[in-house]
């Protein structure tokens, strides 16, 4: 699909968003309804690869931007965290760009007006460079700001107390010359009587692990585990994830740092949880 302007790309996803949701089923997980979106459109790897300055892969934020639009406009469905669901509404709502960009200029006006001193171009380049949930609030950014500064030992222990506070036992980093760029070790018991060992590898980037990187990995773990796990705070490339799942090769379960935050989170490791009160943008446009 050709960009229409160089400002709010993120519009031309809002009726493939709706598309794909209602292909899934009316319901989704962010990365599923990114995939579906790209594979419908067949969307070049280039571009599914780029990322934001911030480390941030452009494509699945501006993904995540339509969604937020979607929702204000009540055609998606925000009580459940982590998955995306279709309102009564949005199941029957198809939207050319033409329609979507009427409903993201009425929601940049509403922004605008709940940021003063914003003109409407600050606050479309705001959103633009922003991920949705930062906007509202901005811990999940906080979590990856504070693991990519860590030193690379200090990372690799948090990932361990992470396993284990997921239910992975005797996990130890390896703490020397790494053997095939394994940092560590543990042991997933699925119940009494099968478990696995699993190799983890942890790698505190901004950018994309490649390809090559998971190859390389999982020649490590062959002869050496059952399972391999990569985390990183930054993302996969689209050939990482195809090499991950690879057929007829071992699978490689692969954290990106979005992922990460939500295991943390789940945890609660690190993490202090507090009440904040999120304004309905939404309720409040009817008195504008």
């Amino acid at each position: 699909m050709a960009k229409k302007n160089k400002q709010a790309e993120f519009v031309q996803w809002f009726g493939p968003l709706l598309d794909a949701l209602r292909e899934l089923g009316y319901s989704g997980k962010p990365k599923e309804v990114s995939n579906k979106i790209a594979a419908n459109l067949n969307l070049n790897e280039e571009f599914l690869d780029e990322n934001l300055k911030s480390g941030t892969n452009r494509f699945q934020n501006q993904v995540a931007w339509a969604r937020q639009y979607l929702t204000w406009e009540g055609l998606l469905d925000s009580s459940t965290r982590g998955t995306w669901k279709l309102t009564e509404l949005g199941q029957n709502t198809t939207l050319d760009y033409e329609s979507a960009h009427k409903i993201f200029m009425k929601w940049v006006e509403i922004n605008q007006k709940a940021r003063k001193n914003k003109t409407e171009k600050e606050v479309i380049e705001e959103l633009e460079e922003e991920q949705p949930e930062n906007i509202e609030l901005k811990a999940e950014q906080s979590l990856i700001d504070v693991l990519q500064n860590l030193s690379p030992s200090g990372f690799e222990n948090v990932c361990k107390e992470l396993l284990r506070e997921h239910g992975f036992e005797n996990v130890e980093v390896t703490g020397k010359s790494h053997d095939g760029g394994i940092d560590g070790f543990g042991i997933l018991e699925l119940n009494p009587f099968v478990s696995f060992k699993v190799i983890f590898q942890c790698k505190r980037y901004k950018g994309s692990v490649t390809r090559s990187q998971v190859g390389d990995f999982r020649n490590a773990m062959i002869g050496r585990a059952e399972k391999a796990i990569i985390m990183t705070t930054g993302t996969f490339t689209k050939e990482a994830e195809k090499e991950a799942s690879r057929d007829g090769a071992p699978p490689i379960e692969l954290v990106d740092g979005n992922k990460l935050v939500l295991m943390f989170e789940k945890v609660e490791l690190g993490l202090k949880p507090k009440t904040i009160y999120e304004i309905d943008l939404k309720y409040f446009s009817k008195f504008s």
